[in-house]
């Protein structure tokens, strides 16, 4: 891999509705847009020493936003769903965060 994993994993997505997933073992990252599954998951691995089982990935849109008679769109970004084995430790930094 030429790239380093944290130019790969932008950040964690810490919401309501991904935190649900961590007792699963699934966590929620935004992640490069020219990053394929093969390399979040080995970017994944390198962070947080863990073993990937699955990744899905899906394209999220920019929305229009409006400001004092202007408008334009947010940034379009890639979010990265990943699941780890069931053997796998978890990921410490979302433990915290339940």
């Amino acid at each position: 891999m030429s790239k380093f994993a944290q130019d790969i994993i932008v950040r964690p997505i810490i919401t309501e509705a991904s935190m649900l997933g961590a007792p699963d073992k699934k966590y929620v990252f935004e992640v490069a847009r020219g990053s394929n599954k093969a390399e979040i998951a080995w970017a994944v691995q390198e962070l947080f020493k863990v073993k990937v089982a699955k990744v899905n990935t899906l394209n999220v849109k920019g929305k229009l936003r409006r400001e004092r008679g202007h408008e334009g769109y947010t940034s379009d970004w890639k979010k990265a769903y990943v699941t780890l084995t069931a053997e796998s430790k978890s990921i410490e930094f979302f433990d915290g965060m339940m």
